[in-house]
């Protein structure tokens, strides 16, 4: 098994992994690698069955349970991603990290896609470690302290009405997170705030809030914090979303885009100080 990172900042593919039949030791590097690449990359794989994919996702932690999207019978803990030509939309087609509207949101979400457009339905992952720090010292010391509410009504109302789901009387989640976040096995900062589920920074007026925002979303989505995955043919897709971000795009209407996804619960945000050395992803500093 070979692990070869993709760029210096995010991103590693993973060659001759046989994820249905992992030793404890080839799962110890796996699980290595996608703390220090923060998204890793399986190709040339068999379809998973439901089972097998579960399994996996398994070996990281007790499983997520989406708040609204269906997915096959039988596997309420497997969301189907699917867009076609009568789509009104294409799961993931904005800036994100996974149902951070949670109090405990995702730790990682695991992706094989099965049916594939000719061209297009490429996916970007931004390091969002990066985004954190390459803020001034200043910026970082404001946001310190700060938390922001994440919420899903203006996400999920209807969004799944065409797959059959009927969510009159849902309530969807809301939380509280601190917008700069310790992650809890590298012990590094990262930036957690996204443009889908983040609505207001707690203390700020509403224009205050908008501003700073705006300004943070822009800084996360430079594309030196970014890598662009092409998809092949029943190739998997493992991220972090604890110091990530992710954007589907919907490049490819009318044409089809088809997969499961298994998603890993993870654990209520926290915001610790602490120092951390230096690690080999981390980017050079820049304030301009």
């Amino acid at each position: 098994m070979e692990v070869e990172p993709v760029t210096a900042i995010i991103g590693a593919d993973i060659r001759g992994a046989d994820l249905e039949n992992l030793s404890d030791s080839q799962f110890a590097e796996i699980e290595q690698a996608f703390t220090d690449y923060l998204v890793i990359f399986f190709r040339d794989q068999p379809p998973l069955s439901p089972e097998a994919h579960v399994a996996f996702a398994k070996r990281f932690g007790e499983l997520h349970m989406h708040p609204i999207a269906p997915g096959p019978n039988g596997h309420p803990e497997i969301m189907t991603i699917h867009a076609d030509a009568n789509s009104k939309y294409a799961d993931g087609n904005n800036w994100h990290t996974d149902v951070s509207c949670d109090v405990e949101p995702p730790l990682g979400s695991c992706l094989q896609l099965r049916v594939l457009p000719a061209v297009g339905g490429d996916t970007l992952f931004a390091n969002m470690y990066s985004a954190y720090e390459t803020l001034s010292p200043m910026m970082q010391n404001f946001l310190s302290d700060k938390t922001a509410i994440h919420e899903s009504e203006h996400v999920y109302r209807g969004r799944y009405a065409d797959r059959g789901v009927d969510d009159t009387g849902k309530v969807y989640p809301s939380a509280e997170h601190p917008v700069v976040r310790t992650h809890p096995r590298s012990l590094r900062q990262t930036l957690y705030v996204n443009p889908s589920f983040t609505t207001k920074i707690n203390g700020l007026t509403t224009a205050e809030s908008k501003a700073i925002l705006q300004m943070l979303y822009a800084h996360q989505q430079r594309p030196e914090f970014q890598v662009r995955f092409k998809w092949s043919e029943n190739a998997i897709a493992f991220w972090d979303n604890r110091c990530t971000q992710h954007f589907a795009i919907w490049d490819y209407w009318p044409n089809e885009r088809q997969g499961h996804r298994v998603t890993v619960k993870g654990e209520r945000p926290f915001h610790e100080e602490r120092e951390v050395a230096k690690t080999s992803l981390r980017v050079s500093r820049r304030h301009d």
